[in-house]
């Protein structure tokens, strides 16, 4: 009995222990994050239910209540109505404290009201599931006991601290406090990893939260996202179907005219045209401006990378106080940002009126080409030739 029904070694308990956490965190990114919380895939009804049976299982998590969660998240992101953000609450609480801080914005019927719409309401949502969350960890604690014996009760530990661990701490907490950005967002989303497997692709966080609706969270040829993998292998047996990818972008070469297309494609990817803009006219400019610039004011210059590229940075009068003073100490800085400024316009100042949008962007282009500075011309030819194909 000490050893359980299947009497296994101790390998194979630890081979065991990662498919079976391996299979929840699919679940989490599949089922409740994909497909459930941002409708980027269909699934069909007899996967979409193993999955839920298997997260009350595992988790006792509710779908709803997880769904409006992360909706929430997104919704106020970094912001203090953000259930689990590290910039309001600290790396510390969110990376320890995730669960808890999960917990809490899930009891809010409030929360569940306005952002828990559209998950499933069947019989077995309401009478079991939802109203019986704590019984399938219960269930699932007897049958990892009866299988394994004493290291069942190992097994099932882990089972419950895996996804507290990894989801509601790394991803929230560290997904938005340290990695690499492919995107300058608004928020401080990092990818961790340009591999993910152990997450189940949920390491590619801002990669998800400049394309919250693609079901693929790899964005850069060298990223993989295992999630994505297990949606092509569903969707090749008619399991499950691709609703909505992040676009991949392509310029056409020797394009002039700017069109509504230009305009469309330049605003739905307006974090990567950023984040382009920064590092072929920002960068080049300040790191030309630092060969030249000495003392203190070479040291300014060192400071204010961030706060010339970065879109998730509050400026408070300190940081303002900083940039300005390295703006007014170059001419070329200050053209290169002001330049940044106007083209945000386009899709801060200008929402729903097109003809504005494109007179602006015609006029954005026709100024860079004839201010002499030739990253900012190189740059307004590819804004000429932006376009975006889904795939």
């Amino acid at each position: 009995m000490l050893q359980g029904l299947l009497n296994l070694s101790h390998w194979s308990h630890l081979g065991i222990t990662l498919l079976l956490t391996h299979i929840t965190i699919a679940s989490v990114t599949i089922f409740l994050h994909r497909h459930q919380a941002h409708n980027a895939l269909s699934m069909h009804p007899v996967v979409s239910h193993f999955f839920r049976a298997w997260l009350w299982l595992t988790t006792g998590m509710v779908t709803r209540e997880w769904v409006a969660v992360h909706r929430k998240h997104h919704a106020h992101c970094e912001t203090p109505d953000d259930p689990h953000s590290p910039q309001e609450q600290g790396i510390w609480r969110v990376l320890l404290g995730g669960a808890g801080l999960y917990r809490h914005a899930a009891n809010n019927a409030q929360t569940l009201d306005h952002f828990g719409k559209g998950t499933p309401d069947d019989w077995l949502e309401r009478h079991v599931y939802s109203r019986f969350p704590q019984l399938g960890i219960v269930l699932m604690a007897i049958t990892d006991i009866l299988l394994f014996g004493v290291a069942g009760l190992v097994i099932f530990a882990v089972q419950m601290l895996w996804i507290p661990l990894w989801a509601a701490g790394v991803i929230n907490g560290l997904g938005h406090y340290l990695g690499y950005r492919n995107f300058e967002t608004l928020d401080a989303s990092r990818n961790l990893s340009p591999v993910g497997i152990l997450i189940g692709g949920e390491e590619l966080h801002n990669n998800h939260h400049a394309y919250p609706y693609s079901a693929r969270l790899s964005n850069k040829w060298w990223e993989f996202d295992i999630g994505w993998l297990y949606i092509r292998l569903l969707a090749l047996f008619r399991l499950a179907q691709v609703r909505r990818v992040a676009p991949r972008v392509r310029i056409i070469p020797g394009k002039r005219v700017v069109d509504l297309d230009t305009l469309r494609a330049i605003v739905r990817d307006r974090y990567h045209v950023l984040t382009l803009y920064g590092r072929k006219v920002i960068r080049p400019v300040l790191r030309a401006e630092c060969r030249l610039a000495r003392g203190a004011y070479l040291r300014l210059l060192r400071r204010v990378r961030k706060l010339m590229t970065r879109e998730d940075i509050v400026f408070d009068p300190r940081s303002l106080a900083t940039l300005d003073r390295a703006l007014q100490g170059s001419p070329l800085l200050e053209t290169v940002y002001r330049f940044r400024t106007r083209l945000k316009t386009l899709w801060t100042h200008t929402a729903g009126n097109n003809t504005l949008r494109l007179e602006r962007l015609e006029q954005w282009c026709s100024d860079a080409e004839r201010s002499g500075i030739q990253v900012l011309q190189d740059f307004a030819e590819v804004l000429r030739g932006y376009t975006l194909q889904t795939g």
